[in-house]
């Protein structure tokens, strides 16, 4: 079991299931888009990011961003941690057919897979990579063609593919999990994963 004393905010109940198999901790529904009309819920979310801080692990859908977003803003002046799930396409053992977008939800990932992204995230320890070399900044994403040319969403998808990241997120997103999870020399090598990818 892993230990968190951090609060997770998850969509829905099958979500809470899954975690709740190998995470002791506290595991906070919202109900999916419930939580927009929620007074009492968004107001405990508040007080516990204000309080202990809270950990954010929506599905890597539009919805699951949608609520992660709301979440972030109701929470703003706490600590938010956010953990972003990997695009993994395939269809929940439940449901008749995928989602929407056709992609898993955090219920429907494996144990390793979830573990994977809470370790990313700067979960498990505040220091995750040694700053014995410099931060990654938006200059090196505008270098490395990664924004402000005319491939850089291709290149961008390339790169959080390699990295098992959401296509979904945002370039100051993306910079604050590199610079959680990967040195900068980490980072150019996986630039010349993704450049390698092309072919």
């Amino acid at each position: 079991m892993i230990k968190l004393n951090m609060p997770v905010i998850v969509e829905g109940k099958y979500d809470k299931i899954k975690l709740s198999n190998f995470i002791d901790g506290v595991i906070i529904e919202t109900d999916g888009f419930r939580i927009f009309s929620d007074k009492e819920k968004r107001d405990f979310i508040r007080n516990l990011a204000l309080t202990k801080g809270v950990i954010i692990m929506t599905d890597s859908d539009s919805a699951g961003f949608r609520i992660r977003n709301f979440i972030r803003n109701i929470a703003s002046g706490g600590t938010v941690i956010n953990v972003y799930i990997p695009d993994v396409f395939g269809k929940e053992k439940r449901k008749t057919e995928p989602s929407k977008e056709g992609k898993l939800g955090v219920e429907g990932l494996s144990e390793q897979t979830i573990t994977e992204a809470l370790s990313k995230a700067g979960v498990f320890h505040t220091d995750t990579v040694k700053k014995d070399s410099r931060e990654v900044t938006v200059t090196d994403l505008y270098e490395d063609g990664f924004t402000g040319n005319e491939n850089s969403k291709e290149k961008k998808l390339k790169l959080l593919k390699n990295l098992s990241l959401p296509s979904k997120l945002s370039n100051s997103q993306l910079l604050k999990l590199i610079n959680t999870f990967m040195s900068y020399e980490d980072y150019k090598e996986a630039v010349r994963l993704a450049e390698e990818s092309d072919g």
